[in-house]
């Protein structure tokens, strides 16, 4: 396999591939509620267990919630589990999505300024994290005129990928993968007046130590700095799953100011905390985001805040 292997083409990537397409396109064939429901239950009890996610997450809630009864962290690492799997299948449901989201009204402050931006031809940024279901958001806005494109890290898994991109690519604007060529293509349509969506909350190896959920957190500060260098308005947007476990609400925050490339990136950590302080079992606790703290917590080392 040689330089292939590195690039992740191997027999086992190829066989978890076939079987999630698999899983996937028998899904598809359900009404659209069973089969978000049954891939909420397929990954909370079968895949995320097998795969580790389950231990990642408690250990991620640990980290950042140490009086919290284990009981209780198990019962959200298994509900972000369950959400995980919904919006996978939901990102799959093309049409059926689409049509759900339209009937979404977005609300919130940022609706104005995007539409201002617009209006005035002047570029936007929107900023979210792995919350909910973000593509939620795009589509509802899509719905309503709005070309928005996207930044994405290409999957571990160059196979399931590869039709994984497609789904986003269905929900309207040019998708750049991270990478030279791919930014780019995101800059190219941020200066000419375009609408693009980021996700900041993984961890970023040469991002800057900034605070998140009471620990540092290494965070990209590249929204903010061609915010600043474009003029572009960088507005933190969220599409929160609600109790029906189908439906979506869509807001938009108030602009982030433009100061300081940390500060404004403070800002959108302190935006996406409150979010998930309010809604834990809605974000992705499975990211790597404190890998290092995380170890030195199994190990023992280095005392935790207390939760609030």
């Amino acid at each position: 396999m040689g330089k292939q292997a590195k690039r992740g083409h191997t027999p086992a990537n190829w066989l978890t591939d076939l079987a999630l397409r698999t899983v996937i396109a028998l899904a598809l064939v359900l009404p659209y509620a069973v089969r978000v429901r049954f891939f909420g239950w397929a990954t909370r009890n079968l895949i995320a267990p097998l795969a580790g996610y389950q231990r990642r997450a408690e250990a991620n809630l640990a980290l950042v919630y140490p009086d919290m009864p284990p009981a209780q962290r198990r019962r959200i690492a298994r509900a972000v589990a369950d959400n995980a799997g919904r919006t996978l299948i939901e990102n799959y449901s093309t049409r059926d999505f689409l049509e759900r989201a339209a009937g979404i009204t977005p609300t919130g402050p940022g609706m104005a300024a995007l539409q201002a931006a617009r209006d005035a031809g002047r570029p936007v940024i929107l900023v979210t994290g792995h919350f909910g279901n973000y593509e939620a958001a795009r589509a509802a806005l899509v719905s309503r005129g709005y070309d928005i494109g996207g930044l994405y890290r290409p999957m571990a898994n160059p196979f399931f990928n590869a039709h994984y991109v497609r789904t986003m690519q269905a929900y309207g604007g040019p998708i750049f993968a991270q990478g030279r060529r791919g930014t780019t293509g995101f800059v190219r349509h941020l200066r000419s007046g375009g609408i693009l969506v980021l996700l900041t909350d993984q961890h970023n190896r040469r991002g800057t130590d900034l605070q998140f959920m009471g620990h540092p957190a290494r965070t990209a500060l590249s929204a903010a700095e061609l915010a600043l260098r474009y003029g572009a308005d960088l507005i933190p947007f969220y599409a929160t799953r609600q109790p029906d476990g189908l439906s979506f609400a869509v807001t938009l925050e108030a602009p982030v100011p433009h100061s300081t490339p940390t500060q404004m990136m403070q800002t959108l950590n302190d935006s996406l905390e409150a979010r998930v302080r309010e809604h834990p079992e809605q974000w992705f606790w499975v990211h790597r985001r404190w890998k290092q703290r995380v170890r030195r917590a199994r190990s023992g080392v280095g005392a935790s805040p207390k939760a609030p």
